[in-house]
């Protein structure tokens, strides 16, 4: 298969690893980009799970919480241009669009499109959202919606950036006073800073520890081939926990914390047994605007030759 600039430049801003050795482990790999990265990583070339896609898509992520604290929803609208994003209109719109995915029962974007709109009975999401566009007069889509419930405590929430990143914090607990409140919306900030992927260590699969450990002990082999396997067990044990502390929430360092390595687990500990509390965060919610969409690169030096007739 041949490799071309455009696989050799995708594999670069996945992996972070140089063009050369990029093109050498696309032709390796006959062009898959997955072993291409696994090849990297085990050559210790790659940065584990960067991520491909670049953030473009203009929009804003609005959240939504019931009175009493108990349900709460994220939704991410996008549009065109920021400059629309932060137009008055475009954002009392996403107000409506987040009230009615507050109460829907749809499991998917598709049958909230299918809903009646409650703000106009006389058509449904989609048409509503059709009239914004052709009002606003850019392209706009709902994309996704997430609801939180939480009925033995409640759920917590913080707004970054002016909407551009949401986060939603599922707490549970028998105590519900101002600290408790506070820490949750610090856990809520941590996540828009930190990005976790999962809340705690028991809910990362097991094949995808096992298979890391595959991966970790190849590329120990390479750094030290003359290791015994205690000391290649000891390499790979150690990046594993390393990387878990990276990409679970509880396990995380607290970005508040004083001393710089107390984890999110222990300070929520810490507060809830202050506060004579059974506190446990259950789960969160992160929608970050544009996340993972592809945007079309624009030569704006081509563009405004273009624009000249030059």
């Amino acid at each position: 298969m041949a490799i071309t600039a455009a696989m050799v430049k995708e594999l670069r801003e996945m992996s972070g690893a140089g063009m050369m050795d990029c093109k050498k482990a696309l032709t390796a790999t006959e062009g898959d980009m997955d072993k291409a990265m696994e090849f990297l990583r085990e050559k210790g070339l790659a940065t584990a799970q960067k991520k491909a896609g670049r953030i473009a898509a203009e929009g804003i992520v609005m959240l939504k919480v019931t009175d009493d604290g108990k349900k709460a929803v994220a939704v991410e609208v996008n549009a065109e241009t920021d400059f629309v994003a932060k137009n008055e209109k475009f954002q009392g719109y996403v107000a409506q669009v987040a009230e009615q995915a507050l109460e829907t029962s749809a499991a998917d974007v598709d049958a909230f499109l299918a809903e009646t709109w409650k703000f106009d009975t006389s058509k449904t999401v989609n048409e509503a959202l059709a009239g914004q566009i052709a009002v606003i007069g850019e392209n706009m889509k709902i994309r996704r919606f997430q609801q939180v419930e939480e009925s033995n405590g409640f759920v917590a929430s913080y707004t970054h950036m002016g909407g551009k990143i949401g986060v939603l914090v599922d707490v549970e607990t028998d105590v519900v006073n101002d600290e408790i409140k506070e820490m949750a919306k610090n856990v809520a900030m941590q996540v828009a800073a930190l990005k976790p992927q999962y809340t705690s260590r028991d809910e990362v699969d097991a094949a995808y520890i096992e298979h890391e450990k595959e991966i970790l002990t190849v590329q120990a082999k390479n750094e030290k081939p003359d290791a015994n396997d205690k000391i290649i067990n000891g390499m790979v044990m150690g990046r594993i926990n390393k990387e878990l502390k990276e990409i679970c929430l509880l396990d995380q360092v607290y970005v508040k914390a004083e001393d710089g390595k107390q984890p999110v687990g222990k300070y929520v500990e810490e507060v809830a047994k202050a506060n004579g509390a059974k506190v446990t965060v259950k789960g969160f919610v992160r929608f970050e605007t544009g996340e993972g969409i592809e945007k079309k690169e624009e030569d704006f030096a081509a563009e405004v030759a273009k624009q000249m007739g030059m």
